[in-house]
Formats: C-alpha cells, sequence, structure tokens
C-alpha cells in the first residue's frame, strides 16, 4: 500500500498530535472494513485464540534467536541488564491486547507509538513483519484446531483475524515510516525497500487490494497476487475486469460508476481464472473523499467466495428439497403453489390443479421390512411419478408417504385432473421390487381445482386433503373434492387435515385423572386421557378427532405414541418414589391390529414397565365386537398380565351375555348413570344393580363421573370399590399428579 503523502509542514505537526492517530486509525478501519460483526467474533472467541499461550512463548523465543541480527542485538540488550523473557512476555502481552480488537484512535496511535520505539531500537521491519507472520500462523492454527469454535465461524474468524494483524502491523509500520521519514529523509531508497517488504507480506492475504487515485486516473497499488488470477493491467481502474464472464461484466462496470458517485458497494461477479477455472469473487468499492468532499480515490478489495456460494447454495438446496427423493419439498411446494395461483388469477379461463397423495398400505411396509425398503419405495415413486409429468409441472414430498402434485396454467381443470390421475395410479399397477422383496402398494388421490375448489392456498390444501381421505376411505383411486359428500366442513375439515400433523408437530398431550378407593380414600390408579392441544382451536377433547383417527387410519399410531408416553412417564414417577398403575383407552380398530399385543410387549419391555402396571379400557362395544368375531387380542393381552376394563359400562344393551367369555377384571360404571342418581331412582338402581353384578361376577367396580359429596356417600353405602371424577380431581398433567399425591 502507498504511503500518505502530507505536506511537510503539515506531517510534522500532525505527527506531534493525536490527529495523525486519528487520521491513520479512520484510513485503516475505511479500508480494512471492520465490521462491527467481525469485531464482535472475534471478542467472542477471545478466550479460545488466548490458547497456547506458552507454545507461543517458546515459537517466538525461538525466533528472537534464529537470526545473527536479532541474536546481536538481544546480546546488546542484555548487556544493559535487560531480559530476553521481558521481550517474549510483551508479545504475549501485545497478543492479548490484540484480541482486545479495539480500533480506536488511541490504540492506532499507541501502535504508531510502538513503531516509532521499533526504529529507535534499530528494529528492522522484517522483523516486525515476521513477528506479525507468527502470530498469523499461531491464530490460524488455533482457529483450525480449536473445538471450541464452530465451524461455520472459522472461515470468518480467520478473515477477522488478518484484518486486525493488517491494521496492527500497518499502523505500527505508519509509526515506523513516519519516523523513517522525520529523521531520515536522505534514505528514501530505505522506503522503498520496506514498502516492498510489506507488498511482499500482502502478496501472502488471500484478498486482493488495490487502490486508484481518481484525480490522476492512475493506479497506486495493486497486490501482487492479483496475477495468480490474472494478469495485471496497470491502467485499469478494475483489476481483473477482462476475465470477468460477459454476463456480469455490467454490474461490476455499474458498481464502480456508483463508487464514483461516492458511495462504498459491494458485487459478485464470476471470473475465469489463470487456470481457464471459473470461480466466485466478491468486490467491495470503497471511495475516499477530500476535504470538498470529492471523491479521489477508490480503494478496492476483491476476494475469492466460490467456496462459500457453494455453501450458499447446498443450504439454499436442502431447504427447498426432499433429501431422499430429490423433489420439491414442503417449503418449496407452497411457493410454487403461491406463483401458480397468482398466475392463474391473471388470465381469465386459466386453471390450476392441486393433487394430494397418499401411499396406501405403506405403514406396514415400514413396520413389516424396515425403513430402508420404506425409503426405497418412496424413491421409485419419485421416479414414477415424474415420467408421467409435464415439466413445468411441480412434484413434491410434503412428508412419510405423502406427496403433491400441481398442475399449473391448464385450460381444462377437471379434464386435466382426471387425465393426470389415472396415469398416477397406473405407476402403482407394477410392484415394486425392493431387493428380494416384490412389493404391491396403491394410492390415494384427493383432487382441487383452482378456482372451482377455492381461492386460495389454504382452502385447497385443505379440499385436496379431505378429498384424499374420501378416496382412501374407499379403498384408494382418486376423488375430486365434491363438499356434498365432505363430512368434515369447517372445523372439522381443518381438523381432519390438520390430525395428520399432529404427531408429528408433537401436538398431543397427556392428561391423567386419579381412581380412588373408596373405602381408604387412598389412590389407586389413574385414567390416561388423550387431549389434542390444537395451534388454532385450543384443547380438543377425544371425542373430536378420534373418529376421525379411526376413519383416517391413525388410530393405530396415536394408541402407540399413548403407550409408548404412558410407560415413559410411569418411569419418571417410578424414579420420584410414585408407583402408579395407568389405564389406557383402547378403540375397536387398534385392538384388531394384527400386531397390537407384540407392540405392547416391546413397550413395555423397551420401558422396563410391568405388565402389572398398566391396563386397557374397552367399550362395551369393542368387547362384543371381538366376541363376535372370535377375536383372542384382548385374551392375549390379559395373558402378558395386562387388566381389562370395560369403560362406559350399562350403555350396551347385549354385553351382559360376553362377561364371562372375554377377561375382564373390572367394569366402570358410565358417567351418566353416577351423575344423575341422586336425582333419578332408574339411574341410582342402574348403579346398584351394576356393582351388584360386578361383585357377583368377582369384578371390581368404578364408578367415573363423581361429582359430589352425596354421591360419593352413596356410592360408600352401595359397596362400590373405586371412584373417578371431579369431586375427586379434575384431569391433571403428570407434574401436577406428582404434586397431588404428595398433598
Amino acid at each position: 500500500m502507498n504511503k500518505i503523502r502530507f505536506e511537510d509542514g503539515i506531517a510534522n505537526t500532525l505527527y506531534s498530535t493525536n490527529l495523525a492517530g486519528q487520521i491513520i486509525n479512520k484510513e485503516f478501519n475505511a479500508f480494512l472494513q471492520l465490521t462491527d460483526d467481525e469485531i464482535h467474533l472475534v471478542k467472542s472467541y477471545r478466550h479460545q485464540l488466548l490458547q497456547g499461550a506458552a507454545c507461543f512463548s517458546k515459537i517466538f523465543y525461538d525466533y528472537l534467536l534464529s537470526s545473527q541480527a536479532t541474536a546481536a542485538i538481544l546480546q546488546d540488550y542484555q548487556s544493559r541488564g535487560n531480559s530476553i523473557s521481558t521481550l517474549v512476555a510483551s508479545q504475549l502481552q501485545h497478543l492479548s491486547t490484540f484480541l482486545d480488537a479495539n480500533i480506536n484512535d488511541e490504540s492506532a496511535a499507541q501502535l504508531m507509538h510502538i513503531g516509532k520505539i521499533h526504529y529507535q531500537a534499530r528494529i528492522a521491519p522484517e522483523w516486525v513483519m515476521g513477528a506479525y507472520r507468527l502470530y498469523l500462523d499461531h491464530l490460524q492454527s488455533i482457529v483450525n484446531s480449536e473445538s471450541g469454535i464452530r465451524d461455520e465461524h472459522r472461515s470468518p474468524l480467520t478473515t477477522a483475524l488478518i484484518k486486525l494483524l493488517f491494521r496492527d502491523m500497518g499502523l505500527m509500520l505508519k509509526g515506523y515510516w513516519d519516523s523513517a521519514f522525520q529523521a531520515l529523509q536522505d534514505e528514501q531508497r530505505k522506503v522503498g525497500e520496506l514498502q516492498n517488504q510489506v507488498s511482499s507480506l500482502l502478496a501472502n492475504i488471500p484478498q486482493i487490494l488495490w487502490s486508484f487515485d481518481v484525480s490522476q486516473n492512475r493506479p497506486l497499488y495493486i497486490s501482487p497476487n492479483t496475477r495468480q488470477i490474472c494478469d495485471i493491467d496497470m491502467e485499469a481502474p478494475i483489476p481483473c475486469l477482462g476475465n470477468t464472464i460477459m454476463e456480469d461484466r455490467e454490474n461490476v462496470q455499474l458498481a464502480w460508476q456508483q463508487a464514483l458517485k461516492g458511495e462504498r458497494i459491494e458485487v459478485e461477479s464470476r471470473m475465469h481464472t489463470m487456470t481457464g477455472e471459473q470461480r466466485w469473487f466478491r468486490k467491495v468499492f470503497s471511495p475516499f473523499f477530500d476535504i470538498n468532499g470529492n471523491v479521489v480515490r477508490i480503494d478496492g478489495l476483491m476476494e475469492d467466495i466460490t467456496e462459500s456460494k457453494k455453501t450458499i447454495e447446498r443450504l439454499q438446496y436442502l431447504a427447498t428439497t426432499d433429501v431422499l427423493t430429490g423433489l420439491a419439498n414442503r417449503t418449496l411446494w407452497y411457493d410454487r403453489l403461491n406463483q401458480a395461483l397468482v398466475a392463474a388469477r391473471r388470465k381469465e379461463g386459466q386453471h390450476a390443479v392441486l393433487m394430494i397423495l397418499d401411499l396406501n398400505n405403506f405403514k406396514i411396509v415400514n413396520d413389516t421390512l424396515g425403513h430402508s425398503t420404506g425409503d426405497e419405495i418412496l424413491s421409485q415413486t419419485s421416479q414414477r411419478l415424474r415420467a408421467v409429468l409435464r415439466e413445468s409441472d411441480t412434484l413434491a414430498r410434503l412428508g412419510g408417504d405423502e406427496f403433491a402434485v400441481l398442475l399449473p396454467d391448464v385450460a381444462h381443470g377437471r379434464e386435466a385432473a382426471e387425465k393426470i390421475a389415472k396415469a398416477i395410479l397406473g405407476c402403482f399397477a407394477e410392484a415394486f421390487h425392493c431387493e428380494s422383496h416384490e412389493i404391491h402398494v396403491g394410492a390415494s388421490i384427493g383432487i382441487a381445482v383452482f378456482p372451482e375448489h377455492g381461492l386460495d392456498t389454504k382452502t385447497l390444501m385443505s379440499r385436496a386433503d379431505a378429498a384424499m381421505y374420501e378416496a382412501k376411505s374407499k379403498g384408494g383411486g382418486f376423488q375430486i373434492y365434491c363438499s356434498e359428500s365432505d363430512i368434515n366442513n369447517g372445523q372439522r375439515l381443518r381438523i381432519s387435515a390438520d390430525l395428520r400433523h399432529a404427531l408429528e408437530y408433537k401436538q398431543f398431550v397427556l392428561r391423567y385423572q386419579p381412581k380412588v378407593d373408596i373405602k381408604t380414600g387412598e389412590i389407586h390408579s389413574v385414567e390416561a386421557l388423550l387431549r389434542w392441544r390444537h395451534p388454532h382451536y385450543g384443547l380438543i377433547n377425544p371425542a373430536d378427532f378420534l373418529p376421525l383417527a379411526e376413519r383416517t387410519g391413525m388410530i393405530n399410531e396415536i394408541t402407540q405414541w399413548v403407550l409408548n408416553n404412558v410407560c415413559s412417564q410411569q418411569k419418571k414417577w417410578h424414579e420420584s418414589g410414585l408407583d402408579l398403575p395407568v389405564t389406557v383407552n383402547v378403540s375397536a380398530r387398534a385392538l384388531l391390529d394384527p400386531r397390537v399385543v407384540e407392540n405392547v410387549a416391546r413397550i413395555l419391555d423397551a420401558r422396563g414397565t410391568p405388565t402389572a402396571s398398566l391396563g386397557l379400557e374397552v367399550t362395551e362395544a369393542v368387547l362384543m365386537s371381538a366376541a363376535a368375531r372370535d377375536d383372542h387380542n384382548l385374551e392375549r393381552l390379559n395373558e402378558l398380565g395386562l387388566a381389562i376394563s370395560i369403560d362406559n359400562f350399562g350403555l350396551g344393551f347385549s354385553s351382559l351375555s360376553y362377561l364371562k367369555k372375554m377377561p375382564i377384571q373390572s367394569i366402570k360404571i358410565d358417567k351418566s348413570f353416577v351423575g344423575g342418581m341422586e336425582r333419578n331412582e332408574n339411574d341410582a338402581a342402574i348403579v346398584r344393580s351394576s356393582i351388584e353384578l360386578g361383585h357377583n361376577l368377582g369384578l371390581q367396580v368404578v364408578a367415573e363421573g363423581v361429582e359430589s359429596s352425596d354421591v360419593w356417600e352413596s356410592l360408600a353405602k352401595m359397596g362400590c370399590d373405586y371412584a373417578q371424577g371431579f369431586y375427586i380431581s379434575h384431569p391433571l398433567s403428570a407434574n401436577e399428579l406428582l404434586r397431588w399425591t404428595q398433598h
């Protein structure tokens, strides 16, 4: 970098005041473009960067003794009663001060003063620069190896340290140069050599620096390492402009014009290097003004950003692409859909078709053959679907086995939808071959057409989703949205669509309601109650969404989630000194799962839960259905050690004949009878008869819906075993229940 020249009188005046430090500090900071983020980054890693100071001491000590010239000065230094260890300590202190990353005027003045002292002590600039090379090597080694530094911070941290080292060294050498200029005006040759030495050091810095005198239309400085990229044209204001690819050259020239107008500007462009490789470079143009505000100089910085560009492109790819299939992901899908709707609104008669596709029986494949086989089917599915779609269509994987298809810019929405839907279903006619397996998988497709079925993304997605469930309920195929056949209008439509993601987004929660021994008043067990914390509708009771889960086939996944979480919670309670049996409600469809016994056993084993600590509650309808089908899953679960209870007892009319056939340990009297027994003799009679019947059959009896002391006392007189209801406790969270048992 060319030394800034002043009128002799001005130079002498500025040198004797702090104004010199202020001006040069401002110029150095402006030229290097040290940002607040870079300063903060260095400060945040100061502790890590100070690691290995002892090692650096030895390196610096060896460096001082490596040259005869420095050794001679050190000998003279020691002969005056000084110690080399003092010099080493001062360098360590300088390293510590340097990592404070202060770039104020005071620090600039101090560095210039140190440069002056170096000149007076005959410490040659090359030794100073060698010391800075030690600093740079030492700090780069720490940045590259220190585990406490995050990987994404290593490159920007190195850049910030190079800038700070360049500032530190430059200011120190500036002080050195000013001393030499004042005291040794007759040794201009030495000043030139010094500048050459600085240029040599700059040649090893990865960034390319240059400075152009606008008023004289001539370059002041160009980094020698520019030749590694292109031939240096000393007449051109922008180095390597001729190597910039034609498509980017205009942007670079426009940026230069903005800089000439006084605007600091950055521009990215692609260039062909001397090896013929095309790489990305960032150029920074920083104008310098005279006292009248005119641009007299433009300082430039150019650095290779190819690797960071590749990283950004990779991150953008990951942000918009499904890694498994290479298809658009949910984020890109919604972006494409919104764009298609905007375009369709602008052109009368233009339609857009939205399809939601779900694979049939895919979960069984995953469960039986493993996720690797499932992933292979998803990959093959994406390839088959691509083959039947236009290049302008968008195929996306929204998650799991759910795909989406967008047909933009179609003239006849329904006709196009039916044609493509049939082609898509044809993709599943042939079996999938995965290793030695031949697997047949079908699909259910829901279709919504813009503008017929909706004008916005949310409505179309919801209706396509509803149509897909309609198709799935019919065993597969495709279904175009039809409001007459959609039983989930309004809120239920949204709940139906959102239910598919409730597990994925961790929206389900469990509440626990105590069952108390009426004779002793002690807690006997708790019932696990499922709730859905919907982001829009709040806490939703099971009655409002479990039928949908039954219809859509999600009930098995939900049941497994409940069992997993109940067993995990029991383990946590046990560690807190609380051992409580928990009962879980099981639906007919969940009980039909041929793997239900195996899954329950696996969950209990994985959590280390005793089988006696888990009970299952089934309704009379489920009990009768199982007996009618001669289904032995309940018996097998009971043999496993789980207690079986009949929930809502009394609401059915045909269950009594099955009580002896099925493995039942207890009955729970429905709350509709318990709650009305104080006002209605018929309800009281049903409760009394149910208690007597249960005891005569050797079963325990639980009354649910106990909400008053009068009901409690009546149940006690009737000999009921256990009670559950708001009089005892509302459903509680796991932590609330733990506190409840402790008080």
